[in-house]
């Protein structure tokens, strides 16, 4: 990727529509330095839903500062059928994950943890998480492609979250799913 040339990617949240991922990473910095010693997690996730005529897909951006607030987005992208195989959908949130992950380059990424460095003595924190929708759990379908995700949040730079830790594609973005 053209580290000059934003993709298209338009996000949304309650507040405000169409907003390009420099909008959303402006947002994100100016959460961070509203209380820079804050303990904060970064996480991006997927989840789909299979409706009559297409599959939605809704890709979570979440900054979390642990016990006093976050500040969310979302992107949707509509595929115009049904997605009814179980690893073809999983994989594919997967990958809407791993297109957003790397716009957040090393140098947006030394950004915000620039916000946070000067407190790491109290206890301020950045990490960068990536939330996929599946479980390990014995009754869950999804446990059997948990490996396979895991590695590719892993290559992607993230550390990967499943249920019941990947709140962004389990909770946020499934409530947009519907």
């Amino acid at each position: 990727m053209n580290k000059d040339v934003e993709p298209h990617y338009r996000f949304q949240n309650l507040q405000e529509n169409n907003m390009t991922f420099e909008q959303v990473f402006a947002h994100i910095i100016k959460f961070m330095h509203r209380q820079p010693a804050g303990k904060y997690s970064l996480m991006v996730g997927t989840d789909s839903q299979v409706h009559h005529k297409q599959t939605l897909f809704i890709t979570g951006i979440v900054i979390r500062n642990k016990g006093k607030g976050v500040w969310a987005c979302m992107r949707k992208v509509i595929i115009p059928r049904k997605m009814l195989h179980l690893h073809e959908r999983i994989s594919y949130e997967t990958s809407l994950t791993e297109e957003i992950v790397p716009l957040f380059t090393i140098e947006k990424k030394s950004k915000l943890i620039d916000i946070v460095l000067p407190h790491i003595n109290r206890g301020a924190s950045f990490k960068m998480e990536g939330h996929i929708d599946i479980g390990s759990g014995k009754k869950n379908k999804t446990r059997q492609f948990v490996q396979e995700m895991i590695r590719r949040m892993e290559s992607a730079g993230v550390e990967p979250k499943i249920k019941p830790d990947a709140f962004v594609a389990s909770s946020y973005a499934n409530r947009y799913t519907k």
